[in-house]
């Protein structure tokens, strides 16, 4: 277990420390993971995520044929039609993630959304790095307002028996979707700090953005439907969504080639997707299955479980905060299904209800990803959106939005989650 907790740590040293070679980092450390049975040959492929893979390789190439259809720049005009500053622009653009990731996952809420900041900055002439970055922060919080809006929250949902009606009354109280929305509208007024230099006037367009196919926005917006509509599915494949995202994307460069008719059609699309997006995602995920089979995760709970000595609030207090600080370098969904057993045997010794620990569970873990630019699968494939258009993310850039947005969301659900469930 101690060597793979040291090459856990080296890898997230370097991914952070070297930025441009994450792909290739987070690759040769999974190999190592592999080639020494850290990671058994049976358990390789049952630790990626290939819902998470295939939902990003079918968005992505979705999203091309949106920008190419020129929606997102009419979209970018309406938005600036009706906001009247640069730093207006970045929060609504924020809010607006954060609302469609309360229903569909994150990683494909910044796919969707990420087009539209990107056509913003590029007629403001402005820099589209805190742009994104708010986006993936915004879409990673509002993942634990619903039932559907996150792996972790299902897990949750799954694990208790709850429905999605119970995320918003549980046992007669308000529930988990308040909880996080009163830490959006708080986090909200951080953004709007951070973008407080931001008072450029946006000049409205006197002839918007003519739309020259809308196809491919309604195969986005019938992928938006298909994940809602989904998500209400017991027992589903695990692929589910990202079979309707790979389907809706083969439907989509059909039509394209049909229209053209030519090759380009569908090589222009597949040639959008960001294969080294998807080599990180592929590298983290083998090496969290490495670290959990080697039990580093096992461990991290059981010590979160003898920290709190006995004491309700203290023991709560742990296990929001360690959360937060665990899941901003461990992936939050093998954390989450260790931890769910955990939390029910320390509130069953106690003699409690353990919802407080649930839901405190769900908040600490959700949001924490937004302290690194590695936390979370959303924050990857924004930094690999900036990318692909020139734009480096440095380590500092995210920690400089993540970590007070962070701060601003979970504070109030911690206090709000105390008061109605302890």
């Amino acid at each position: 277990m101690i060597y793979a907790l040291i090459l856990f740590a080296i890898t997230y040293v370097l991914m952070l420390a070297f930025s441009k070679y994450r792909p290739v980092i987070a690759l040769c450390s999974a190999v190592v993971f592999m080639v020494s049975g850290m990671l058994p040959a049976d358990q390789i492929f049952s630790s990626i995520d290939f819902n998470v893979i295939m939902m990003i390789a079918g968005t992505m190439g979705l999203v091309q044929l949106f920008i190419d259809s020129r929606m997102p720049a009419r979209l970018a005009d309406l938005v600036m039609e009706r906001v009247g500053t640069v730093q207006a622009a970045a929060v609504a653009l924020a809010l607006f993630a954060g609302i469609i990731s309360a229903f569909v996952d994150n990683v494909a809420t910044v796919l969707m959304v990420a087009p539209v900041a990107l056509e913003i900055c590029r007629k403001l002439k402005t820099n589209p790095v805190p742009f994104i970055i708010g986006i993936a922060v915004s879409s990673n919080l509002q993942g634990a307002a619903t039932l559907v809006g996150d792996t972790t929250a299902i897990m949750l949902g799954s694990y208790a028996d709850m429905s999605f009606l119970d995320f918003f009354f549980y046992k007669g109280k308000p529930g988990m979707f308040f909880a996080v929305e009163l830490g959006a509208l708080i986090s909200a007024a951080i953004l709007a700090f951070i973008f407080r230099k931001e008072k450029g006037r946006i000049e409205r367009n006197s002839t918007p953005t003519p739309v020259n196919d809308y196809v491919p926005s309604f195969l986005l917006l019938g992928t938006i439907v298909l994940l809602i509509a989904a998500s209400f599915i017991p027992e589903k494949p695990s692929i589910t969504n990202g079979l309707i995202c790979l389907t809706l994307l083969a439907i989509g460069l059909v039509y394209n080639f049909f229209k053209k008719k030519n090759l380009d059609a569908i090589t222009g699309p597949l040639k959008a997707i960001d294969f080294e997006t998807i080599g990180i995602l592929v590298g983290l995920f083998l090496i969290i299955g490495g670290i959990s089979n080697m039990g580093v995760i096992d461990a991290a709970a059981n010590l979160l479980a003898h920290l709190g000595g006995g004491n309700v609030f203290i023991l709560y207090t742990i296990i929001v905060w360690a959360s937060v600080l665990i899941s901003a370098f461990i992936d939050n969904i093998p954390y989450t299904a260790t931890m769910l057993p955990v939390v029910t045997g320390l509130a069953a010794n106690l003699g409690i209800d353990p919802t407080l620990f649930y839901f405190g569970l769900l908040s600490g873990a959700t949001l924490g990803g937004n302290i690194t630019p590695i936390g979370a699968s959303a924050n990857i494939t924004g930094i690999g959106i900036l990318r692909k258009e020139g734009y480096e993310v440095k380590t500092s850039d995210f920690p400089r939005i993540g970590i007070p947005f962070t701060l601003a969301a979970v504070i109030p659900a911690y206090i709000y989650l105390w008061v109605f469930f302890h």
